[in-house]
């Protein structure tokens, strides 16, 4: 008889989770709180428009590729991807804004005329982010945290030192014009940290940013975890939703069970793609691997302020993804990392998928996602939400040189206490765990219990971290050790 899983929640990482573990031969089955699966990659439809309510970012396809691969499938088969050109644009303010186009050639000519001199530059860092990339992407994070011995090979040995720099300090050695340095900086707050708090080695982000480029499933995102739902499906997993999981049951120190919606769903054992924290509250406080205390001490990726936006005309002046760091980009860290508040002048980021896919909005009309990110815990009220929409939204007509206000047929919100009610999410946050030096592989919260027996987690609050591929290879460590011991 097989041996049966139950799996807490529907994101990137449980999905994963779930198809390999599907393939081993185990009945697999997964709880989804709410009505729709996807975790924080859920989409919202109004009014015939189409946003992608979490992940915008379509980065790193080889992850993608090599997960499907795992089944002799391609995502091909499931989506279609378009490479943006450009890939983004950055506005430092009015009329004044530096585009990334879809090659590092032309990325190169783009930072010529910013700073002469600096392609060369470009090119050797991205030698190295290169070289970086191989090691960590295609290695060091297909290891389950278990060891820190998984971390020293012949080829992290001879990177000892990029792990005793930051990404900034790298950064600004290299280049001195300001502008340029900040777009380099940006890639690591994927990563849910400040570039001065970022080892130097994870700018292997910057190679995923210029030298693997941005990309867009056709009809968003979503397209992604439907595409793991039908693989999942196909495999024999099942999936049930409105399944809020209320505890976890344990018997002699095993995991052996869940109540779900007031009834009692036995298994073999658990596994949890939920918020790291919120399933260890399902728990007794004896089977608690990490106290309050514990959490609070952790340095957590920020949450955000979202805007979904419907406007009824063609916007000019923007790109698909957008970036606005016309205001101090230090200043706005500092609300998030140090001395956590409101920022009185937020850097964001807006996204228009319309812009390349005309299946997110009807014709003539544009989708629009503004995107600010905030300190997890923060105060989240309407008032708060209405005055920063007005302060981006002022900024970006006069930054963009067009008014848009008269034009926005509705506007939805998404903030802290959202990802509170809908992801158990702690603090709020959106983003996970930050992946700082000390919150690196082994010393990130553990893919197995330490206190109850067949009991283990997934998602970017454990290993290897934040972002949708590193969610992707979470799944893949944690079905890895599952396979080992049942």
């Amino acid at each position: 008889m097989k041996k049966t899983i139950h799996i807490i929640g529907s994101g990137f990482s449980s999905l994963a989770a779930s198809c390999y573990l599907a393939k081993a031969g185990y009945k697999v089955t997964i709880f989804e709180k709410n009505q729709t699966i996807g975790g924080r990659a859920r989409q919202l439809k109004k009014s015939g428009f189409t946003f992608d309510i979490g992940p915008t970012w379509y980065w790193m396809p080889d992850v993608f590729e090599r997960f499907f691969g795992d089944f002799d499938k391609h995502p091909s088969e499931y989506y279609n991807l378009d490479k943006l050109n450009p890939a983004y644009s950055v506005y430092f303010g009015k009329n004044d804004a530096i585009t990334i186009e879809n090659s590092l050639e032309k990325i190169c000519q783009t930072f010529e005329k910013e700073e002469p001199g600096s392609s060369k530059q470009l090119m050797e860092f991205i030698g190295g982010a290169k070289s970086n990339y191989d090691i960590a992407i295609k290695d060091l994070v297909y290891n389950p945290g278990v060891s820190p011995l998984e971390l020293v090979t012949p080829k992290t040995v001879m990177k000892v030192n990029q792990f005793l720099s930051t990404i900034k300090r790298d950064v600004r050695k290299k280049f001195k014009n300001n502008r340029l340095a900040q777009i380099l900086e940006f890639p690591v707050l994927f990563l849910g940290a400040k570039p001065s708090d970022t080892p130097s080695f994870y700018n292997f982000m910057n190679y995923a940013d210029f030298g693997l480029g941005t990309y867009h499933p056709k009809k968003g995102m979503y397209q992604v975890i439907l595409a793991m739902e039908t693989l999942a499906k196909e495999l024999g997993v099942s999936i049930k939703s409105d399944a809020n999981v209320e505890s976890i049951l344990v018997e002699n120190g095993t995991a052996n069970g869940l109540i779900v919606n007031g009834k009692k769903e036995k298994c073999d054992l658990v596994l949890s793609g939920a918020d790291y924290h919120h399933t260890e509250t399902l728990l007794d406080k004896k089977h608690r691997q990490y106290s309050e205390r514990y959490w609070d001490k952790k340095i957590f990726a920020p949450s955000s302020l979202l805007f979904y936006v419907g406007f009824d005309k063609k916007l000019q002046n923007v790109d698909h993804h957008t970036l606005f760091f016309d205001v101090d980009f230090d200043v706005h860290a500092e609300a998030i990392y140090d001395h956590p508040a409101w920022p009185e002048k937020p850097l964001f980021y807006a996204s228009f998928p319309s812009i390349t896919d005309d299946s997110c909005a009807p014709k003539g009309k544009e989708a629009g996602i503004f995107l600010i990110p905030l300190a997890p815990g923060l105060e989240d009220t309407q008032e708060l939400r209405e005055t920063y929409f007005e302060k981006i939204i002022n900024r970006f007509e006069d930054l963009t040189q067009q008014e848009v206000k008269k034009n926005i047929i509705f506007k939805e919100s998404f903030c802290v206490n959202d990802f509170i009610k809908d992801y158990n999410s702690y603090k709020g946050n959106a983003y996970g765990m930050a992946n700082t030096l000390l919150q690196t592989a082994f010393l990130r919260p553990k893919l197995k219990s330490k206190k109850v027996k067949n009991l283990y987690f997934t998602g970017q609050l454990t290993v290897p971290g934040p972002g949708v591929p590193p969610s992707l290879i979470s799944g893949k460590l944690t079905a890895e050790l599952i396979q080992k011991v049942l």
